[in-house]
């Protein structure tokens, strides 16, 4: 179903709604043996009618974003408004939720709802959940209820969730994603059966576009199975937290100068590596690993801050989940808590790629690096005497490593 037929067809359900009718985007069948509407929440009482009608989800995110009051949020694709106006209640009048929706005729009746419902800390805005007009840090938590499915370019969607999304930021949402081998055409017609108009992820693919996006500790939890390997299912993750003015992302080619000159600032103290001159470009990124790269940025220049990296130690199976990282922060913001926000979602991602053990070697004379890490659940499993010589000095190396309590247990 094209974009434009997804927008008619969600604006005649709002019309249905509108006149009465409850709205379904599935068979009624279907609609109620897989807990979609509002079958997922306890707190319809407190809801005007049409936003009752009107919904058309899966689950119930409000359940599990864990809202607090005062709190910003963001209901992508908000349809008659049934999770807005219940986020409006758990964020206080000091908080603010904001409504958006692509079909014209939901946000009236999103309007009205929320009208009848005397709620005047909610905004709708028309536009799409692939372009969100929003700028760029503005929310705390991104909600959506069975809608991010319907986008033809989920990637962009969920670059959008995490761009919105002030550091520190929670996503939660409802959706419904594949799980497991299944035949095709069976797949897509459960995926028409529940009303799927793009096509469901499979949930490892919904993971790895969190993770490409910039989100760490991402979660999918199955749900309600409508069969043939179609399931409801609650996503979350989090935006790296960060300190003030600082935004923790993956890192990018258009980085590299910034990257590699940090790299080479490093090098000078003559306490980072043995290594004396940062590599070009295209040797940094072919010896590290493409999905475990962030870096630091300065929110309002978009200057980089610090970076951190991981290389494979081995390419044999056993060690997978076995990683060497380095991590280097500007001269000039050392001290600030950059490194730390850097390792901290360094930590995270490694954890949601399945690594079990962060290493690395450290010079015993790098006391704040040192200090960084054992804060961070490092410690010392040995130490290599006099392994290299370095600007004329044979110098000690300090083996340290992170074991995850999570992965690998």
């Amino acid at each position: 179903m094209a974009h434009d037929e997804i927008i008619d067809h969600y604006s005649a359900l709002a019309r249905a709604a509108d006149a009465g009718r409850a709205a379904a985007d599935c068979g009624q069948d279907a609609f109620e043996r897989g807990g979609f509407g509002p079958a997922g929440y306890d707190e319809l009482g407190v809801l005007p009618e049409g936003a009752v009608l009107a919904s058309l989800g899966c689950g119930n995110p409000v359940a599990v974003a864990r809202l607090r009051p005062g709190e910003v949020v963001l209901d992508l694709g908000s349809g008659g408004g049934i999770d807005v106006l219940l986020s409006a209640r758990r964020v206080g009048p000091e908080g603010r939720v904001y409504g958006l929706d692509a079909s014209a005729d939901m946000l009236a009746l999103a309007r009205r709802n929320a009208g009848q419902a005397g709620a005047r800390n909610v905004e709708f805005l028309h536009g799409t959940i692939e372009r969100v007009p929003l700028p760029d840090r503005a929310v705390d938590v991104v909600i959506s209820n069975c809608v991010i499915n319907l986008s033809s370019d989920k990637a962009a969607v969920l670059a959008e969730a995490f761009r919105v999304l002030r550091p520190g930021g929670r996503f939660g949402v409802s959706d419904v994603v594949v799980d497991g081998e299944q035949d095709p055409e069976r797949r897509a017609a459960a995926e028409r059966r529940v009303g799927c108009a793009a096509g469901a992820l499979p949930a490892g693919e919904y993971r790895g576009l969190l993770a490409a996006a910039g989100f760490t500790g991402v979660r999918v939890t199955l749900t309600a199975d409508h069969g043939d390997g179609v399931h409801s299912a609650i996503v979350q993750a989090a935006k790296p937290a960060a300190p003030p003015e600082v935004e923790i992302r993956p890192m990018r080619d258009g980085d590299a100068d910034e990257v590699l000159a940090i790299y080479q600032a490093g090098l000078d103290t003559g306490q980072a590596s043995f290594e004396t001159v940062a590599p070009s470009w295209a040797g940094f990124t072919a010896a590290r690993l493409p999905h475990l790269r962030y870096v630091a940025c300065d929110t309002g220049t978009g200057q980089v801050l610090g970076w951190v990296a991981a290389s494979a130690v081995s390419s044999r199976r056993v060690y997978a989940g076995v990683v060497e990282h380095s991590i280097y922060v500007h001269p000039g913001c050392q001290a600030q808590g950059v490194g730390r926000a850097l390792l901290e979602a360094f930590i995270a991602a490694g954890e949601d790629a399945g690594v079990w053990t962060i290493q690395s070697g450290v010079f015993g004379e790098n006391a704040a690096s040192l200090a960084l890490h054992r804060a961070l659940g490092f410690r010392t499993v040995g130490v290599r005497e006099r392994v290299g010589c370095h600007r004329g000095v044979w110098r000690d190396v300090l083996m340290i490593e992170r074991r995850s309590a999570v992965t690998g247990t």
